[in-house]
């Protein structure tokens, strides 16, 4: 059974705390739409938290916070960075939390996440929206990026190998950033996984993007393990070169970001883009591919 009660969280007064089984999400109303706490009740918060920022409300500056936000993509400055620093309405119908901010004014672009945990605590489900409120249509891709704490790593599944005798096409895009330095030692690629190790002594930033068609990223942090799971959908054109999954990095934290499809979404149309979230406690040992595969082998 999910409950679902009124708490204040990292300085903002009106958050909207969902618990089920051990499973304890925290979603902030005085910015937003952003879920700001993700873990095991009374264990650590997996989401990165800002403390410079805690409790900081309005204001034209963008604010990256922590947690858990939906943006647009592709990437531009100044679509993306519209600032999510005002309340948002919050709906409650006993089973799913629905939070609404007003119409981005510099995009004519509304966003919407709900949220819904299964009863016994083993997933949530966050959806994310994109409603159109101009009038005429738009093209772009709903983004969900998870900003997750400091000193865990990424683990992402590499394609199924196939050997060259039987299978002659690619797998799938790998796309870099002009940023990107792949010699970097944070980077660990693997036969079976792609690894992005967090490190609070690098600043210098890194990301990569990919069409992962496994379904599933992950991130490991001090014995906790928490996997996405969403879709790969043939034949979309997805972001970036083709990108369904992406990941970043710096000295303060690791983002797991996914994408849906860029889609024209007519005046008054939506896009939606579904995570589901789980987390369990996982021995991944030394990381290694071969610990990796017997830990992650149910994926």
């Amino acid at each position: 059974m999910t409950t679902m009660n009124r708490v204040s969280f990292g300085g903002w007064p009106n958050c909207v705390r969902l618990a089920a089984g051990d499973l304890e999400l925290i979603a902030t109303t005085d910015i937003g739409p952003r879920i700001i706490r993700f873990g095991f009740a009374g264990g650590p918060n997996l989401f990165k938290e800002y403390e410079d920022q805690r409790g900081l409300t309005g204001g034209a500056e963008w604010r990256i916070y922590g947690g858990h936000r939906l943006w647009h993509a592709p990437e531009a400055k100044p679509r993306t960075y519209a600032p999510d620093n005002d309340p948002v309405t919050w709906e409650w119908d006993g089973a799913t939390l629905r939070l609404t901010p007003a119409v981005e004014a510099s995009t004519g672009i509304e966003k919407q996440i709900e949220i819904a945990l299964a009863p016994d605590g083993s997933e949530a489900r966050v959806l994310h929206r994109l409603i159109n409120r101009n009038l005429w249509d738009i093209e772009t891709a709903p983004w969900a990026l998870s900003v997750m704490a400091p000193g865990g790593r990424l683990i992402a599944p590499q394609e199924p190998f196939r050997p060259h005798s039987e299978w002659l096409l690619p797998a799938r895009p790998l796309v870099l950033w002009h940023y990107t330095d792949l010699s970097d030692p944070r980077w660990t690629l693997g036969a079976r996984f792609l690894q992005l190790r967090q490190d609070p002594s690098r600043a210098t930033p890194q990301k990569i993007g990919f069409l992962n068609r496994q379904g599933w990223a992950a991130y490991a942090l001090a014995g906790l393990l928490f996997v996405k799971r969403y879709a790969a959908l043939e034949n979309a054109a997805y972001p970036d070169y083709g990108c369904n999954t992406e990941t970043f990095t710096n000295a303060d934290m690791l983002e797991v970001e996914t994408l849906g499809p860029l889609a024209r979404i007519p005046a008054g149309g939506a896009v939606e883009h579904l995570e589901r979230w789980s987390l369990r406690r996982a021995d991944l040992g030394d990381f290694s591919e071969a610990a990796l595969t017997r830990a992650l082998g149910d994926l």
